[in-house]
């Protein structure tokens, strides 16, 4: 049978080329390349004798463990697609996406079966949920959920399943900073190659050609790589086929929170090699522990901590650097709509949230209401834009595609939000999205640049940056912060620390500061939350 570049295919290939290697390490839970095979072949053909087949979503809402990846990689077998659901959406948002996604099947940890079984109604395709002990009694009656275990037992482990494709579909649920979750829907082959290197990050000849030449790209040593964030986050899955199509082995969390002491006591125990993280707010519990407890571990393993997904500020990159003057850190670029853009390093590092190196897969598009979609000029503002590997567009929302997906010089563009300038060395300097941008006395606001320069200040655990009306100027610059321990914030301080990373009309001129940053599920900011705190001044200082 002809390999793919699908997934599963590729997974396969590893599996046979070093069996016996660690492929996961969870908690208490490791499976080696050949075991996670196995028990996703079991997993797989309960799934089929369901009537689970290709094209066919398969709900995965768990806490980070084995079956989890287990779950995935059993979909991608017979050519079904795993649907990631946020473990920390509340009633009306798991309505929302069990309704959108067209879910038949779940996998779900058993505390969650009431919590389907309040929404069961508005999936009424949804006929097979399979349920994995998590040491809660949790009644499953309510959805008819099948204790994992039992449905794995006595199904076949043989790879006996029809041809796959390089266009079965990879659909990543995200969350954005308003609305609700959107499915992009991305083509195996393209997420392959936008997401996951091509099976070129860990090999000096890049991407490779052909599928079977993923078993060339295995080295004789396996790196063990860590990632930070819960497997229903982008970051995380991809990072996870990165590490397994790599036949490296991957770490993961098993805490439900981030403990900065608890993940250096993984990583010190596990030897790990690379850490990745989601910007700041996995950095600052991080760093936290660090300070906190000098020389408690040896983490001489560790060569490389990297970020995407979120805004890793200098700051907090140049706090790593102190702790391992040795180490490679690394602050990429990307989206679940995106893939990888590259990693902070062109011509002006540092430079906004970052800057990147313009190429024909990557630039800047104009996007005028009115007028026709183009490439910017050296000097000009665009959007942030993608082409070549790239979605095919949004699950259930040809509108929101429609805008996304644009067609410039005869290519389609993936335009990502993010406002951006094409410098005149041709690289291209990235801001943040217009949507939020502060226009303030005629002068552009990037709400993310002034959040990385306010995170500098060590008494700032995490903030958000908004406008409030302004009668002379329009709007001004406002900050919603979060204090790091019994820190006491005043508005002189931050001011202060912003002023030596940004443009004085650009610094703060309000400081509200209150318990806990809003955000929504997935982590990402919750803006117009961050607003009405700001326009109530209730939580305002001096």
């Amino acid at each position: 049978m002809t390999s793919h570049f699908n997934i599963a295919d590729m997974y396969e290939i590893v599996a046979d080329k070093v069996p016996a290697r660690d492929a996961l390490v969870c908690g208490d839970q490791r499976a080696t390349f050949a075991t996670l095979d196995e028990r996703a072949n079991r997993l797989a053909h309960y799934l089929a004798s369901r009537g689970v087949g290709a094209g066919d979503h398969v709900g995965l809402y768990l806490y980070n463990c084995n079956e989890y990846l287990e779950g995935m990689l059993a979909c991608f077998k017979i050519r079904a697609v795993p649907i990631n659901v946020n473990y920390r959406y509340v009633k009306d948002e798991l309505l929302y996406i069990f309704d959108n996604a067209d879910m038949v099947a779940c996998i779900h940890n058993r505390e969650f079966a009431p919590h389907i079984a309040e929404v069961l109604a508005s999936a009424p395709d949804l006929k097979t949920l399979i349920y994995v002990e998590d040491g809660s009694d949790a009644d499953t009656a309510g959805t008819g959920s099948v204790e994992y275990e039992s449905a794995m037992e006595g199904q076949s482990a043989d790879r006996d399943f029809e041809e796959r494709a390089d266009d079965d579909l990879f659909i990543l649920y995200t969350g954005g900073t308003t609305g609700m979750p959107k499915g992009v829907m991305w083509p195996h082959k393209n997420v392959f190659f936008a997401a996951m290197g091509g099976g070129g990050w860990f090999h000096p000849d890049g991407a490779i050609t052909a599928p079977e030449q993923i078993a060339d790209r295995v080295g004789d040593f396996p790196i063990v790589g860590m990632a930070l964030a819960p497997l229903m986050h982008g970051a995380c899955w991809w990072y996870a086929c990165i590490q397994l199509l790599a036949g490296n082995t991957l770490v993961l969390n098993p805490a439900r929170s981030l403990v900065g002491e608890e993940v250096w006591d993984i990583v010190a125990n596990e030897k790990v090699n690379a850490v990745t993280i989601v910007g700041d707010a996995m950095a600052v519990p991080l760093l936290d522990a660090l300070d906190s407890n000098p020389g408690r571990w040896d983490l001489s393993s560790v060569f490389s901590v990297g970020s995407g997904g979120a805004v890793f500020s200098q700051s907090k990159q140049d706090e790593f650097k102190a702790h391992f003057p040795n180490v490679f850190i690394t602050n990429s670029f990307g989206s679940s709509e995106s893939g990888n853009m590259g990693m902070d390093g062109g011509g002006r590092k540092g430079q906004g949230l970052g800057n990147v190196t313009k190429s024909e897969f990557m630039s800047v598009i104009s996007d005028v209401e009115g007028e026709p979609h183009r490439h910017v000029a050296a000097g000009e503002m665009g959007i942030f834009a993608r082409s070549g590997y790239i979605p095919v567009g949004y699950y259930n929302d040809p509108v929101k595609t429609a805008k996304t997906i644009v067609e410039v010089d005869g290519k389609p563009w993936l335009l990502l939000g993010d406002e951006a300038l094409l410098e005149d060395d041709n690289s291209i300097t990235v801001y943040g999205r217009g949507s939020n941008c502060i226009n303030t006395g005629g002068e552009k606001v990037f709400p993310e640049e002034v959040e990385q320069a306010l995170k500098a200040n060590p008494g700032i655990f995490d903030c958000l940056v908004v406008g409030v009306p302004d009668d002379r100027f329009g709007s001004w610059v406002a900050a919603v912060v979060s204090a790091r321990g019994d820190t006491r914030l005043d508005l002189a301080s931050g001011q202060e620390e912003a002023r030596t990373y940004v443009a004085g009309y650009k610094v703060p001129r309000e400081l509200h500061v209150v318990d806990e940053v809003p955000r929504a599920p997935s982590g990402k900011p919750a803006y117009p939350k961050a607003l009405e705190i700001a326009l109530a001044g209730d939580h305002k200082v001096a």
